[in-house]
């Protein structure tokens, strides 16, 4: 990634919604170009899409929370298979399969504590492959939504 690449990437970070033109003009860059730098930059996977960012708690998901496992047997394929069964269920946001003392950690919103308190009963107790979890209720959470470079080359 060259500098221009780097502050195209930069500018959609903060702003997915403007259009080729605006951000070419941002840029001091001919529309043409702009279009051709962010079709390649979405070909080689740098930008893999674009999204809304939603507010959990306007869609009745007020609790948030971090809920660690430990698997057994820790095999591949017991990995796969929960991981793909938990990012089909509706309460997880997110799961991330981690070294470290626990095997995966799920982010989980749902409108209040009875219903985190019913998706760790209904949904993971009775899971004959989890040897345990924890949970950790989120109070405040704070996103960095814009990413750069940290291998010294040019940041956006």
């Amino acid at each position: 990634m060259d500098e221009l690449d780097t502050a195209i990437v930069r500018l959609l970070q903060t702003d997915a919604r403007q259009s080729n033109r605006e951000l070419a003009r941002t840029l001091g860059i001919a529309p043409s170009t702009c279009l051709e730098r962010v079709r390649a930059l979405t070909r080689r996977g740098v930008i893999r899409g674009y999204h809304a960012d939603i507010d959990p708690a306007a869609l009745n998901r007020g609790v948030q929370a971090l809920v660690s496992l430990r698997l057994r047997p820790l095999t591949r394929g017991v990995i796969t298979t929960f991981k793909d069964d938990m990012a089909g269920t509706p309460e997880v946001v997110s799961v991330f399969v981690v070294a470290g003392g626990d095997d995966l950690v799920l982010h989980v919103t749902v409108p209040d504590l009875d219903r985190l308190h019913g998706f760790l009963l209904d949904r993971l107790s009775k899971r004959k492959e989890i040897a345990g979890f924890r949970t950790s209720v989120i109070f405040q959470h704070v996103h960095n939504r814009v990413l750069s470079r940290l291998d010294g080359h040019a940041s956006p």
